[in-house]
């Protein structure tokens, strides 16, 4: 089986999950409180947008060791997201259905994340 040639960070599995989960969550947090549109809405927005963002800065920088440091930033946003679906839970403001979703779609991407992340790692 011949292998795929990546020429942009949009051919990346993992960019490509990290930006869909961006969607999921913009389409989830638009039926929260309008009081919570400075809060955890945009701190939720904010923390998505950055997975898939710090993947293609990653992607585009030059040094093994750049590119790790914007994975695992990228991986770090998750753990904020981890965090504040748990949040948005809790409050009622995501369903069990649609918080059960967002965590599996972003724990399939931290778990590519980790992998592809250990992978640069192990290169010389």
């Amino acid at each position: 089986m011949e292998k795929q040639k990546i020429s942009s960070y949009q051919d990346l599995i993992v960019w490509q999950k990290a930006k869909d989960f961006v969607v999921l969550v913009y389409r989830a947090t638009s039926t929260f409180p309008q009081v919570e549109l400075y809060g955890l809405t945009s701190q939720l927005r904010r923390a998505a947008v950055s997975v898939p963002s710090n993947i293609a800065e990653g992607f585009r920088r030059s040094g093994k060791k750049e590119k790790v440091q914007f994975l695992r930033v990228a991986y770090g946003s998750g753990a904020e997201l981890e965090t504040q679906l748990i949040i948005a839970h809790e409050l009622g403001y995501l369903i069990v259905g649609d918080y059960t979703k967002l965590a599996t779609a972003l724990a399939e991407v931290m778990k590519m994340l980790n992998t592809v992340i250990g992978q640069f790692e192990q290169r010389r």
